[in-house]
């Protein structure tokens, strides 16, 4: 029996001071939004509360770069603290109510490059008028070639303290990570790990704060061993995870008794779920949180996801979360409880997500859905008064956006898989419509979740807005889905994943929505490999293929020196391992390399790469390109040559989709003739 159980709770009113139009109040727009709108930085990013809930740190996208400001909530007046011009401000967080820590990078701008200038961490005072830079993101040069950073991250705040904060920085090796006491105000610190076990990626702390177990990463290949603190004072290895032979058991945070620790596993069962882990039986305990579809806790990339919450005073568990078709919160505390219930009553059909200030009495509310991007609203518990704080994106109204549906498909061979399907709107349901199915990158990563911001719901919002009906689809290898789909995809590139995409295609077909002469596939990355692939290993069911940043001899990927995967050891074994070993698997590698398939191809193609990118360098678009043109078949051809692996720069999005539009319209939109209604 589970120890923890959600409790009922009932629901009190709340006054809304700033509500929404309601969706039948709201006109139609006669046009879609310029491409521009789906691509822009937000107005405002990720308000954070001062610990006295008397200001709010936010970022602001007005002057085109994300800058750091405070807001007076008593006046709304704002203080810009920052004013850059060629990079944003990504991440910053309150010290006290007198300083901030803030980190530096790109978001408008091009992405992924070896030298770009970012990271670091900078404090600054509230009024703007002190300042000082704690750490610097420095890039070594080293005999294999390869770049080694090192940098400084935020870790959490010192309770009690308004000048100490906790760090992670990689000073004394380059491989591993160390924990400090940092006091911001002066930038002394003090080194709390003396002793790192390995090439630690990450420390895990105790309620006191003091670092009690640690997370290392194999010199050679991606295997992982935690490291426990032994009554002596040294770790010991407790156990290992990060391959197919081994259960997955990624530690979480300490419980309030010291001597149990949560982890997230997937040992006896598909799905991460949350566990505690008994210290000194070395031995995993109690079921504490589960879902039977999605993984709790962490994936099976080792990544942290959504899992537990805990209280930062106390300790205790407040709740949990998941990210499910949508993401949803589930509380244990009775106030948190309490007041989910009541905002998710008065703001329906989103995800809404709650900071609780309990000193001040007030709440912060973090607002979405599918054709809401993010707004901030506040709470005052005592008045019972919600007031719209911040919009993000004030121009992408819900007349303008299509809903994001989750759906389920059931390959072949009868897995289940998620995914998302995005409509354009006021279309008769009789209708045929053209599809481009998209594909994610990575291909180890969830790419796409319930909302708006990814790459695949913004593509999928412009194609959508101009008539599109668009697939987010998921295939084996995707984590957040249990150990059967994750591992299901090792050695199955241009295999059983690419006949997931061909399931997902057919699926769509089956549901009556999808006229199967005009379908398209799109995607960057591992989804331009796997776009090309598709048109490759099955010529007659696809139109045409958008194939950005894409990967087409997978050979040459794992050896050529002028990208970045044959430098990393780690990351070199980890394609060696999933994907096929090019000094054993030649043959197998080319028979599932886009390059050495140009001839099967019918569709015209559509190829966009950034000059700059070291993931997938410009040698493997344009091997693609010469094999195609040697073949006699088409190829729509943009390089930016200043973006790297994914486009920043707003205006090369604008381009790259004003391209993409016109190359669908020819090839499977109005322009490929009329509408079909069978």
């Amino acid at each position: 029996m589970m120890r923890y159980l959600v409790p009922l709770a009932t629901c009190f009113a709340l006054a809304l001071g700033a509500a929404v139009p309601p969706a039948a109040a709201q006109t139609q727009a006669s046009l879609p939004p310029p491409i521009a709108d789906y691509w822009r930085n937000p107005n405002y990013s990720e308000p954070r509360y001062s610990p006295d809930g008397r200001f709010l740190a936010v970022a602001t996208g007005n002057s085109g770069r994300m800058n750091l400001a405070v807001i007076e909530l008593a006046t709304m007046k704002a203080t810009p603290l920052t004013s850059f011009k060629e990079i944003d401000v990504v991440d910053y967080r309150w010290v006290g109510n007198e300083r901030l820590v803030f980190s530096l990078g790109t978001r408008n701008s091009p992405t992924g490059s070896e030298n770009s200038d970012s990271g670091g961490l900078i404090m600054i005072s509230r009024d703007g008028k002190d300042s000082r830079v704690l750490a610097r993101t420095l890039r070594d040069q080293i005999n294999s070639g390869a770049r080694v950073i090192r940098s400084m991250e935020y870790v959490r705040s010192v309770p009690k303290s308004d000048e100490e904060i906790l760090v992670a920085a990689n000073e004394r090796s380059a491989d591993s990570v160390d924990l400090y006491r940092l006091n911001v105000a002066t930038g002394r610190k003090e080194l709390l790990t003396t002793e790192t076990p390995g090439r630690v990626i990450r420390w895990i702390l105790d309620r006191d704060l003091k670092p009690r177990a640690a997370v290392s990463l194999h010199e050679s290949r991606r295997e992982f061993t935690v490291w426990v603190q032994q009554p002596d004072g040294r770790y010991g290895q407790a156990w290992r995870y990060g391959s197919p032979d081994l259960p997955t058991m990624v530690p979480l945070g300490f419980d309030v008794n010291p001597n149990l620790m949560f982890v997230a596993s997937d040992e006896g069962r598909d799905t991460m779920a949350i566990y505690d882990y008994d210290i000194a039986k070395r031995q995993r305990g109690e079921l504490i949180a589960q879902h039977p579809r999605f993984d709790m806790g962490a994936d099976h990339n080792g990544e942290l996801v959504p899992g537990i919450d805990f209280d930062s005073a106390s300790g205790e568990i407040r709740g949990f979360a998941v990210q499910g078709d949508k993401r949803q919160d589930i509380w244990i505390d009775p106030v948190y409880k309490r007041l989910q219930l009541a905002v998710d009553t008065t703001l329906p059909g989103r995800v809404n997500r709650i900071n609780r200030l309990a000193s001040a009495g007030k709440v912060l509310i973090s607002s979405f859905s599918d054709r809401h991007p993010v707004r901030w609203y506040v709470l005052d518990e005592k008045a019972l008064k919600l007031e719209e704080l911040l919009v993000s994106r004030p121009w992408l109204t819900e007349d303008k956006m299509v809903p994001l549906e989750p759906v389920v498909i059931k390959t072949r061979d009868g897995v289940s898989i998620p995914g998302y399907l995005m409509r354009p709107q006021n279309v008769p349901a009789e209708r045929k419509l053209p599809l481009v199915v998209h594909i994610h990158g990575g291909p180890w990563a969830r790419a796409d979740t319930w909302g708006y911001g990814t790459f695949g719901t913004r593509e999928g919002q412009v194609l959508a807005s101009r008539g599109y009906a668009v697939l987010l689809a998921n295939f084996r290898a995707t984590p957040g889905f249990g150990r059967k789909i994750y591992y299901g995809g090792r050695r199955q590139f241009g295999k059983v994943m690419q006949e997931d995409i061909e399931d997902a295609t057919d699926w769509a077909v089956a549901q009556g929505f999808a006229d199967p002469n005009r379908i398209c596939l799109s995607g960057a990355s591992y989804g331009g490999y796997a776009s090309l692939m598709g048109v490759a290993k099955t010529p007659d069911k696809y139109r045409c293929a958008i194939a950005g940043l894409a990967v087409t001899d997978l050979e040459m990927l794992m050896t050529s020196a002028v990208g970045d995967i044959p430098r990393s050891p780690v990351g070199l074994s980890s394609w060696k391992d999933m994907v096929g070993d090019p000094s054993t698997d030649r043959d197998a590698l080319r028979a599932v390399s886009p390059a050495y398939l140009a001839e099967r191809i019918k569709a015209p193609v559509l190829m966009y790469s950034g000059g700059s990118d070291i993931r997938v360098p410009l040698e493997q678009p344009q091997k693609m390109r010469r094999a195609l043109e040697a073949a006699g078949r088409s190829v729509d051809w943009i390089v930016e040559p200043e973006e790297a692996h994914g486009f920043g720069v707003l205006e090369a999005n604008v381009r790259l989709y004003e391209r993409i539009l016109a190359f669908l319209d020819r090839h499977i939109g109005t322009g490929a003739g009329a509408v079909s209604t069978k």
